[in-house]
């Protein structure tokens, strides 16, 4: 397992305090190139920009990319009009490793490198292990927990990666590496942002489990090291991280925070099966809807459940049933106990929830391809540069 088109070109620590690697993509061939130029293609740079700071702005750990420099090179794509232009993305993470880099290790059988590596990724990447009883336990007790975080941050935005295999994840528990990955327009479990995923295999509500599996493949390599019972009772515990990230993540873009003083984790649960199966019956926007949501908000729907959601209720696809439209009032009616259930002196929190985690801009396909055509057909970079300060003032 290897990078095909990517080089380490060195290491620095953050005002932040943390460390950081700078490497490029698209810089040409390496021995993981497999037949390929290493390359990346100019749109292919733009892509993962407008990715990493989206996503970055929406509070998902994820890497970034420092400049994007165009080559002058013509590229031949399969999936792009060709010949098509170059160009070296120069890109910052907090590791460059990845599960896969044990995997190889494991594979040419060096056990004792194993070790060193984990050493390393301990002295480098977990210092606040060093020296602790079981310190390579702990690691992949953290792993296990920072890696079911991200799924659920990816879920909670509606971002789907579309390539996660084991070379595809962080040690760090960062996200990376964005191909044909894809903000979901309506909420869909079913969703693909890769055109080859046929099966479904990385579709968005099947990316916790793949996580999750990476996770199990990384215990091969670690056996030597780790207890392989003790990985697994670790490993049971992804579940119970993800679905407490996701219900915190999710309840904030609905206004709300779970605790003692806030909404009970049941009342927690209950609204956001609500919520999910009305965004999938009524086939409203996934982004639109908590838009709308942000947007309409008033202090009034506390007195009158009918004032909730008005506009939106409006826009509901025409052919809405009935039974879509008792669920819409049936959310309507929750969403109401849920507001009454807080102090009236909660409002301007929640107020500021819907601005801090709901985004009035979202990279959707469309968008992608509305700021390419102007660069491909006039080198205009100006619809580029807006939409990243759309970006920016997007979210509080």
């Amino acid at each position: 397992m290897g990078d095909g088109r990517g080089f380490l070109y060195g290491q620095v620590r953050g005002i932040d305090g943390e460390l950081y690697d700078f490497g490029t993509k698209g810089s040409g061939r390496t021995p993981y190139s497999r037949g390929g130029d290493g390359r990346l293609t100019l749109k292919g740079g733009v892509r993962e920009v407008l990715a990493a700071e989206m996503l970055h702005r929406l509070g998902v750990r994820t890497s970034r990319c420092l400049s994007l420099i165009e080559t002058g090179e013509g590229l031949w794509r399969g999936d792009e009009p060709s010949p098509t232009r170059s160009s070296v993305m120069v890109r910052f993470s907090r590791s460059h490793i990845r599960f896969g880099t044990f995997e190889r290790l494991h594979y040419i059988n060096r056990k004792d490198l194993i070790q060193k590596l984990l050493d390393h990724v301990l002295e480098y990447y977990y210092p606040h292990l060093v020296n602790q009883e079981e310190a390579y336990l702990q690691f992949y007790r953290e792993l296990v927990q920072r890696t079911a975080s991200l799924a659920a941050q990816w879920m909670s935005v509606g971002f789907c990666h579309a390539v996660l295999n084991t070379d595809n994840m962080s040690i760090t528990g960062e996200s990376f590496d964005y191909g044909p990955y894809a903000f979901m327009d309506q909420y869909d479990p079913k969703f693909t942002a890769a055109y080859f995923d046929y099966s479904g295999r990385y579709a968005y509500a099947n990316q916790p489990v793949a996580c999750q599996w990476n996770l199990q493949m990384l215990q091969a390599p670690l056996k030597g090291l780790i207890d392989p019972f003790e990985m697994e009772s670790a490993l049971a515990e992804f579940d119970r991280h993800f679905q407490t990230v996701y219900r915190e993540r999710m309840l904030r873009k609905l206004g709300f925070e779970v605790g003692l003083d806030q909404v009970p984790i049941d009342v927690a649960d209950e609204l956001l099966r609500r919520t999910l199966q009305l965004l999938w019956e009524t086939k409203v926007g996934y982004h639109d809807f908590f838009m709308a949501l942000r947007q309409q908000f008033d202090r009034s729907w506390r007195d009158d459940p009918n004032l909730i959601f008005n506009q939106v209720a409006n826009e509901a696809p025409p052919e809405k049933t009935d039974a879509v439209d008792n669920l819409f009032q049936q959310w309507r009616q929750f969403y109401h106990q849920v507001l009454n259930s807080l102090p009236i002196e909660e409002i301007a929190a929640i107020e500021k929830r819907l601005a801090q985690h709901n985004p009035t801009t979202v990279i959707l396909r469309p968008e992608i391809e509305a700021i390419w055509e102007p660069i491909t057909e006039e080198d205009n970079w100006q619809p580029f540069y807006e939409l990243l300060e759309r970006i920016w003032r997007s979210v509080l």
